[in-house]
């Protein structure tokens, strides 16, 4: 069967008490839309789940139509299959830095691919403290969090880039593959 491991970034749930999805009721919700071996880590939003080869994009709206129908809100939906997950990892352009209490790195999944003029004026914001790269459709966000105040938000990633994102760090993108490829 045509069928490979997907993984579902939900953006802005169970964040500051808004929009509380609890996991169980998520992988029901999944379940119920048919997905096999489906699974959440931790709170975030992370979906893991069998689903039949097709367009990311595709299965990323019949999904948020689910979640409106079982919660009565929307929720944005990217997805990315197992493959394609290993694939932006190996790409992180910050491999070489260690995360500690003082440097974060996340990757920042986008809901399409963001032209050069956009990207451009991104990377204005790049400086002592934070500076982000943008390859395909994700984004690569690197801060020294103990050098001062950050001023490159998801708010202003997704303005620039006039596409939604949904960050997580490396601890988690690096959980999902060992976990559950």
């Amino acid at each position: 069967l045509n069928m490979a491991k997907h993984i579902a970034f939900l953006r802005a749930i169970n964040v500051s008490g808004h929009r509380i999805i609890k996991m169980e009721h998520l992988r029901q919700i999944f379940a119920d839309m048919g997905y096999g071996e489906v699974a959440t880590y931790i709170q975030s939003g992370n979906v893991i789940f069998d689903a039949k080869k097709g367009k990311n994009e595709t299965l990323a709206k019949k999904i948020e139509k689910g979640l409106l129908d079982a919660l009565g809100f929307e929720v944005e939906v990217i997805v990315r299959t197992m493959d394609e997950l290993k694939e932006v990892s190996a790409r992180e352009p910050y491999q070489h830095i260690t995360v500690d209490k003082t440097v974060a790195v996340y990757t920042g999944f986008l809901s399409g691919e963001p032209d050069q003029e956009a990207i451009d004026i991104l990377y204005t914001y790049n400086n002592d403290i934070e500076e982000c790269k943008v390859i395909g459709k994700e984004i690569y966000y690197l801060c020294y969090k103990d050098k001062g105040k950050t001023k490159l938000t998801n708010k202003i990633i997704e303005q620039k880039l006039k596409l939604f994102s949904t960050m997580r760090n490396r601890n988690t993108i690096n959980t999902l593959i060992e976990k559950y490829s």
